[in-house]
């Protein structure tokens, strides 16, 4: 069936404008056409970062229950409009429609705990006379909002990663500039609609699309935008730093994910865990399992059990409802994952299953005896492979989780409190799952990683706190005669 092209048009400063250029936007799965979309110039970027400005400064009064009431308001529209976020999300991106679905639950989810969050931005009383000499003053710390915030937001979860910093930002009072993916630029215009429906002051939110190297040193160097928050990949985060200069940077960088699976393990726990945290969402995921350490005394039974529960994997249409695996975000990303395992191969690696392509479809790939020098072991894959290791014990498996450059998330299968514990203590990453693989995340969470993972924490409360600054006041009180 031939789709209708849309023509749409992006958010500046409450008002839906066309530009002088557009870009197509794809269906990964077959290549369609599915969308025009405007492709921003510079100065459409400018001007939407001065018309955010604008708005911060005259809402500076703006009430924490009128912020609320915007955010459940913006959360219901979601709510109502569910099926349609979830089919814009399957056809421009990779999920199937299942996982869109997922996705559109946790993006409600997520709005409507930034409006809780909203009334629960507190200071502190601070005992000034703590300090001989201070006897006679008083005071207290509050938080007020940063300012405008330029979002730089990812394909992979391209609505729910986009509430994650237009949410707390509302909540917190400032404006947000949001620059999407270009492949997945839908999804993050549909969520604004919910925002100008919901009563948004115009200006407040802008949502530019177009080319990240004709718009993107705009939105990062611009001295009016005061916090850069970005999710993306490693060399896009270090160019982003670097143009930055002195303003506040919230960055998520991807994750090479490890999970040890102990001899005391819940067995088929932990297989069944661990397959759908290599191979949900195609692998494209930031916390997806990659690389699984596994005792000897289990790890060829481990390893059978993983490759049968791998080949009942559904791999075809996203909006077929029995499909658990839909292509990758585009064909060259596919070619990008096969040359990658196909190095491994030549390096000694062992195909355990899979390892075939399909233009953008990858099939769940299972390797091992991969090399720690093989790119695969190295870097984040983002697609839908895993390599699976034999560890002598839960010393050996923290060891080896820990040799690489990312820390984001790690996962532990064990009975064992006392290992379990131990692992929290020693594995450098952002998060601990204990009997859950890495895969494992709530909207509330303070979620970040550590080494190339990236720079501070996301998860509602704490981007708030990314998102906001704080101020002392004291008073010194005059004795009364």
């Amino acid at each position: 069936m031939q789709l209708q092209v849309k023509n749409e048009k992006m958010l500046l400063a409450g008002q839906w404008i066309d530009a002088e250029r557009s870009f197509n936007v794809y269906n990964p799965q077959n290549n369609q056409v599915i969308a025009r979309v405007p492709r921003a110039s510079k100065s459409d970027m400018l001007l939407a970062i001065e018309k955010a400005n604008q708005a911060y400064q005259l809402s500076h009064s703006w009430p924490t229950h009128e912020r609320m009431s915007v955010l459940n308001k913006a959360a219901d529209y979601v709510e109502q409009n569910s099926e349609l976020y979830a089919e814009t999300i399957a056809l421009e991106g990779s999920k199937t429609i299942n996982e869109a679905r997922g996705e559109v639950t946790r993006t409600i989810q997520t709005i409507r705990i930034s409006a809780e969050e909203a009334r629960r931005i507190n200071g502190q009383t601070i005992n000034f006379d703590q300090n001989e000499g201070s006897e006679n003053r008083v005071g207290y710390s509050y938080r007020f909002p940063i300012g405008v915030v330029g979002a730089i937001t990812p394909f992979n979860d391209p609505l729910n990663l986009v509430a994650h910093k237009v949410g707390p930002a509302i909540a917190a009072g400032n404006a947000v500039v949001v620059k999407p993916a270009s492949v997945t630029p839908l999804s993050a215009l549909l969520l604004a609609k919910a925002f100008v429906e919901a009563g948004l002051p115009a200006g407040i939110l802008s949502v530019i699309t177009g080319s990240g190297k004709e718009i993107g040193e705009a939105l990062t160097t611009n001295p009016l935008v005061k916090m850069i928050s970005f999710t993306g990949g490693v060399k896009a985060g270090e160019r982003i730093a670097h143009q930055a200069g002195i303003k506040r940077v919230n960055m998520e960088l991807g994750s090479n994910s490890p999970v040890i699976v102990l001899n005391d393990a819940d067995f088929h726990d932990a297989v069944s865990s661990c397959v759908s945290g290599a191979f949900g969402a195609v692998g494209q995921n930031c916390i997806g399992v990659q690389r699984i350490y596994v005792e000897k005394d289990i790890y060829e039974s481990f390893l059978e059990a993983f490759k049968e529960r791998t080949k009942d994997l559904q791999v075809g249409d996203k909006l077929n409802e029995l499909t658990d695996m839909g292509p990758l975000i585009n064909e060259q990303e596919a070619k990008r994952v096969e040359e990658w395992v196909n190095e491994a191969l030549y390096d000694g690696a062992t195909l355990e299953f899979g390892g075939q392509r399909k233009g953008a479809f990858y099939d769940p790939t299972i390797l091992t005896n991969v090399p720690k020098s093989a790119k695969i072991a190295k870097e984040e894959i983002f697609g839908p492979v895993v390599l699976i290791y034999p560890v002598d014990n839960v010393y050996d498996a923290v060891e080896k989780s820990n040799d690489v450059d990312y820390g984001l998330q790690a996962g532990i299968f064990t009975s064992d409190i006392n290992k379990a514990y131990f692992s929290i203590q020693h594995l450098h990453v952002g998060g601990v799952m204990v009997n859950d693989s890495s895969d494992y995340r709530i909207d509330a969470m303070p979620f970040g990683g550590v080494k190339n993972s990236g720079l501070g924490r996301e998860g509602v409360r704490s981007t708030i706190d990314a998102m906001t600054e704080e101020k002392v006041v004291s008073f010194r009180l005059q004795q009364i005669m």
